[in-house]
């Protein structure tokens, strides 16, 4: 491993963030792949100069290094790239980008974190050392996995990393007992909402919040990708012209046959019918449904529903993060976020990591994850 001074880590930090903002752009269209920001430094000025900048677009486009060099007006020889996760060394929809990189004269790479996809995981950085190319692994690492961390979690552990969103009151309420509960947050708070929803891959609710709200769960207040919905509905209650169906890319998860009359319509209306195996409480069990997305390309999932499916989450221990706004009201008796939860020792109370907390139009967004999340 070479060791690199505070002065010439500063620099590398500075353009590997410049690579975590490009790879950003990609959020909602690459997956299943991660998303990997390139930025071509040309080191032949003293304080160098950006010659070229890319990212992974989309799935099945040019990975973010190819997408660079393409850019790059003068070519490439002797520049540095910077990458937020190592190149790839395989043949996928794409040729492998450690070739690209060698054969484009790149003189060093500075790589953020290493790939954990096996077929990588290191392959790619032995192939550029091989070729003669300098490699400085390691730069902003933690800030890399975060990034990606819907990809290593589908990755290492089969599934994707799970948000829990929420919107609630001071109290802790995040519906009135009679289950009312527009709107407990402010505009804001909603726009904000939609901007974090466009970072997932797939949102997903439960069948009372279809029947409730009729929402459309898609991107609207904001600029971004509309996810993938997928809806909990053991019983197939969903109604054919429920707003989630429109415009498809909607996964209905049922413990019912999938072979019926109900379920040909709801596929007329453009949904995808995912029959699984209930336990003993007839429940759909929230592991099975994910390893199910996983299979789909999902890397970030986000779950919005109410507090059954919420609580249905947390008590399996699948939660990796909660994105909780906090409105400055008390709605007195009603529906907890928490409300399917119950400990008996305060040692057993969820304690939380990377949390932070920001005003957003006079309500607190506050976002964490538990300490057994990984990201």
């Amino acid at each position: 491993m070479l060791l690199i001074s505070p002065p010439e880590r500063s620099i590398h930090e500075y353009y590997m963030r410049m690579a975590l903002s490009l790879a950003r752009l990609g959020a909602g269209h690459v997956s299943p792949n991660p998303q990997v920001g390139c930025v071509l430094v040309d080191y032949g000025t003293p304080e160098g100069r950006v010659a070229s900048l890319g990212y992974h677009r989309r799935y099945g486009a040019p990975h973010a290094e190819a997408d660079a060099l393409a850019n790059a007006r003068l070519g490439a020889p002797r520049c540095t790239a910077y990458v937020n996760l190592e190149p790839c060394c395989h043949t996928g929809h794409t040729p492998p980008c450690c070739d690209a990189l060698i054969r484009a004269g790149i003189s060093r790479v500075v790589v953020g974190m290493a790939d954990p996809d096996p077929r990588v995981s290191g392959g790619g950085v032995s192939a550029l050392e091989k070729a003669g190319v300098e490699v400085i692994p390691g730069v902003l690492e933690d800030e890399c996995r975060w990034l990606n961390r819907g990809f290593v979690k589908r990755v290492t552990s089969g599934r994707p990393w799970v948000t829990v969103k929420a919107a609630i009151s001071i109290d802790g309420n995040m519906a009135m007992a009679d289950g009312q509960s527009k709107w407990i947050t402010c505009a804001e708070s909603r726009r904000r909402a939609h901007i974090a929803r466009a970072e997932n891959d797939a949102v997903m609710v439960g069948i009372g919040t279809i029947l409730n709200d009729d929402p459309q769960l898609d991107v609207r207040d904001s600029d971004g990708h509309s996810p993938m919905k997928a809806v909990v509905d053991r019983d197939l209650r969903i109604p054919p012209r429920a707003l989630a169906l429109k415009g498809g890319n909607c996964a209905v998860f049922t413990g019912r046959p999938a072979d019926g009359a109900k379920a040909s319509e709801l596929r007329s209306s453009g949904a995808k019918i995912i029959e699984m195996d209930t336990d003993g409480g007839g429940h759909i069990p929230p592991g099975l449904m994910l390893r199910e997305l996983a299979a789909m390309g999902v890397n970030r999932l986000m779950v919005e529903g109410g507090a059954g499916i919420a609580g249905s989450f947390i008590k399996s221990g699948l939660v990796d993060e909660y994105s909780v706004f906090i409105a400055p009201k008390l709605m007195g008796s009603g529906i907890k976020m928490s409300e399917r939860l119950s400990f008996s020792l305060m040692e057993d109370a969820i304690p939380l990591k990377k949390f932070s907390a920001r005003d957003v139009g006079g309500d607190i967004w506050f976002r964490g994850a538990p300490s057994c999340s990984r990201g």
